[in-house]
């Protein structure tokens, strides 16, 4: 047995993982497969390479897979099975609406749309002339209807004629119509819903104060079967249809839905479309994950690939949902039948809107880097989707949500992780943000008052063109030339760097996808093939991309040059350096591009470029066209699309993120072996000795040997001295 088949991974699975030289679970896989396979929400925070991705993946591909397999055999799950009405009185998961969760037992009810009203109905309805009765209490602030409805009626409680409702403002409903009833109710209050078929009445209590009669029945509609039913928008109640005690117990005349005669009973037509057991669409997948990039989305795609080599009979089937592909074949698969879609979130809306995939299957909401997802402004779409996902299954399952973080203390995550998770379990494994012991990070100040040789260069990089209005004179001292001389010598910082470290593998990346460019053509030119290297941006179109990212795993190309948004998750095994042309705009992005180095014990060295004076940089954010051929290269607060840059403030900002001083080098790159970790070779996995555990207890072993000789002493000595007083005394 595998470790992993220890945490409750199926055998499959675990052989897979085996044949990936997995031999034991990261931390974060240890903490969060278990949670997942128990039915839990988990938010989880951890580096890249990490083993996050392994994480949610496993334990989501297991429970879809065993899914599949009941589907197949004709399992019914317990849900389902009560669903039939062969139990208790419960709350139909299969006449419901959209956004409408149901707890396991059907006696919970939430909704947490907060724009529209999503309803239930009760497994059986009653019919007959006997009077009865059933209690909701509200457990969550929020707007609410409760009371009685025929199969005729619309899930919007009293919006027909064909229910009755009443509502925690006070007012009864009925075919449209509101007026005002008894009192307001709310959190905590128990309401009392009255049916008397033999009158011909409907009524309602709060608290047990009975509130009077609220409707007639029309004489045609006293025959129908009644339902017990609710409609919320961002609330909460629980029912009790009287298999346990009632906080407020009608009068005798009253029966409990529960104890209802059998002759008074119907189960519902309504129970997933027909059978139990009938498969869900197959535009339907079970699983969902939505990845920032490209990139990270087809890594994921590999992964899930590799964790199933295994299954069969059925096979779990995933489809890669992404733009820069033709988005009809992406259709042909969907309806062939898809288990587990992992995609990008433009290309996602696209087919979610136009009705090609559908959600009303879906079981599993993963957000992969979802810090990344929220800064690029998908927000709103994360929450739209997650309104139309259905918070229980058509057989029963709840929905459980994962996502995955760069930090958990990031104030939109967490605002995110309240409105939408349910109870989620938090794995943070990080804790305060903070730069791995293999990893040696330094900064190189880029003064051009100081290095003045970008006055004399004949060939250098070409910028980035927001000074091609100014004046820009070689001898000047303007802002704007000193902003232009940092870029043409963070150029030549970057050509230095790579020279006096022999880099024969870095990452290098830049702040925008025109620095990329231009970086790019900068080292073709200035190397003349020395300094082989490739763009990944968003203007690249995707098999380029995908074709670049291959080339520098494969060592085909020494130098990836890329922006935060294309780079962020990748992996990329034994990459030995990184260089920061700029630091990034956000101080968290700063701990996400150095950690590409550093990992599986391997050294690393990350290297940032840091202009002493402000830069002048284009900043698109209010640009119609994004950037495409836009040259206003006035300020934004004149209209343009460019801002001052203040690298100096950024990294201060970082490192009081860090609670750390970053090491300063020379502009000759020479960096000081660190004395703490010993000699390094980057690239290659640290010696212990120096900065590792072991090497510590062996350093430490003669002064805590010296120590204990001293306590004993100590200890000896004041023994003695106690005997000898008493020998004294006497």
């Amino acid at each position: 047995m595998t470790a992993f088949e220890e945490m409750g991974v199926m055998p499959e699975i675990g052989r897979a993982v085996e044949e990936m030289d997995w031999s034991l679970p990261t931390d974060v896989q240890a903490e969060a497969i278990p949670m997942i396979l128990g039915g839990g929400d988990v938010l989880m925070a951890a580096e890249t390479g990490s083993g996050k991705t392994g994480a949610f993946c496993l334990p989501i591909l297991q429970i879809v897979y065993e899914t599949l397999k009941d589907l197949e055999e004709g399992k019914g799950s317990k849900a389902a099975v009560k669903s039939k009405g062969h139990t208790h009185w419960q709350m139909n998961v299969y006449d419901r609406g959209d956004a409408m969760a149901i707890d396991p037992d059907g006696l919970l009810c939430q909704s947490r749309d907060m724009q529209k009203w999503h309803g239930t109905r009760s497994n059986k309805s009653v019919s007959g002339q006997g009077r009865f009765y059933y209690e909701a209490t509200v457990t969550d602030e929020g707007l609410c209807r409760v009371g009685w409805s025929t199969d005729k009626a619309t899930l919007d409680l009293g919006t027909d004629k064909f229910g009755y409702g009443f509502g925690g403002t006070g007012k009864k409903s009925w075919g449209k119509q509101f007026d005002s009833y008894g009192e307001a109710f709310g959190m905590n209050d128990t309401v009392g819903c009255y049916l008397d078929l033999q009158k011909g009445e409907i009524r309602w209590s709060k608290n047990g104060i009975d509130l009077g009669k609220a409707y007639d029945i029309p004489g045609h509609l006293r025959k129908e079967r009644f339902f017990a039913a609710v409609v919320l928008k961002n609330a909460e109640m629980s029912f009790n249809f009287g298999t346990t005690p009632f906080k407020f117990p009608p009068s005798k005349d009253f029966t409990a839905l529960a104890k209802a005669p059998k002759d008074c009973i119907s189960e519902s037509k309504i129970a997933g479309g027909g059978a139990t057991s009938s498969k869900p669409a197959s535009n339907a997948p079970q699983a969902i994950v939505i990845e920032p990039s490209r990139e990270l989305a087809e890594q994921t795609l590999v992964q899930i690939q590799k964790f199933k080599t295994h299954l069969s009979n059925p096979t779990p089937r995933e489809l890669l949902i992404v733009g820069g592909v033709n988005v009809k074949d992406q259709v042909d698969v969907l309806s062939k039948g898809v288990d587990i879609v992992v995609g990008t979130p433009g290309r996602l809306e696209d087919l979610i809107s136009t009705g090609k995939l559908a959600l009303s299957g879906v079981r599993f909401f993963v957000l992969d880097e979802a810090d990344g997802l929220l800064s690029q402004g998908y927000t709103d779409l994360i929450n739209r989707l997650h309104a139309q996902i259905p918070k229980v299954t058509n057989d029963g399952k709840r929905l459980q949500m994962v996502v995955c973080s760069a930090t958990l203390h990031s104030f939109d995550v967490k605002k995110m992780a309240e409105r939408l998770m349910y109870f989620p379990t938090w794995i943070d494994l990080k804790g305060q943000d903070s730069v791995p012991e293999t990893v040696h990070h330094c900064v190189c100040m880029v003064d051009p008052t100081r290095d003045t040789r970008w006055k004399n260069f004949k060939q250098h990089i070409e910028t980035d063109g927001v000074h091609h209005e100014d004046r820009i004179q070689p001898h000047g001292t303007s802002q704007e030339t000193y902003s232009e001389a940092v870029k043409i010598l963070k150029g030549e910082y970057v050509v230095r760097a790579l020279e006096e470290h022999k880099m024969d593998k870095a990452l290098i990346f830049c702040r925008t996808k025109l620095d990329c460019d231009n970086l790019e053509k900068y080292l073709q030119i200035r190397g003349q093939g020395k300094y082989s290297c490739v763009c990944l941006h968003g203007d690249r179109k995707p098999p380029e991309r995908k074709a670049n990212l291959q080339k520098f795993k494969d060592g085909k190309v020494k130098y990836m040059i890329c922006t935060d948004v294309a780079a962020r998750g990748i992996d990329v095994s034994g990459l030995p350096f990184v260089i920061n042309v700029t630091l990034p705009d956000e101080k968290q992005n700063y701990i996400h591009r150095i950690g590409r180095v550093g990992r599986a014990e391997r050294m690393g060295l990350a290297v940032s470029l840091v202009a002493t004076v402000k830069e002048k940089v284009w900043y698109h954010s209010n640009c119609a066209n994004r950037g495409r051929g836009c040259y206003n290269t006035n300020l934004t607060d004149r209209g343009g699309c460019c801002i001052w840059y203040n690298e100096p403030q950024l990294l201060a900002d970082v490192e009081e993120h860090l609670d750390i001083t970053i090491d300063q080098v020379e502009p000759d790159m020479k960096v000081p072996v660190n004395e703490f970790d010993g000699k390094v070779t980057y690239g290659q996995k640290r010696r212990l000795g120096g900065s590792g555990y072991k090497g510590h207890v062996d350093s430490l072993a003669p002064a805590v040997m010296e120590l204990a000789k001293l306590e004993k002493r100590v200890q000896t000595s004041f023994i003695d001295l106690k005997y000898k007083k008493k020998f004294c005394q006497r």
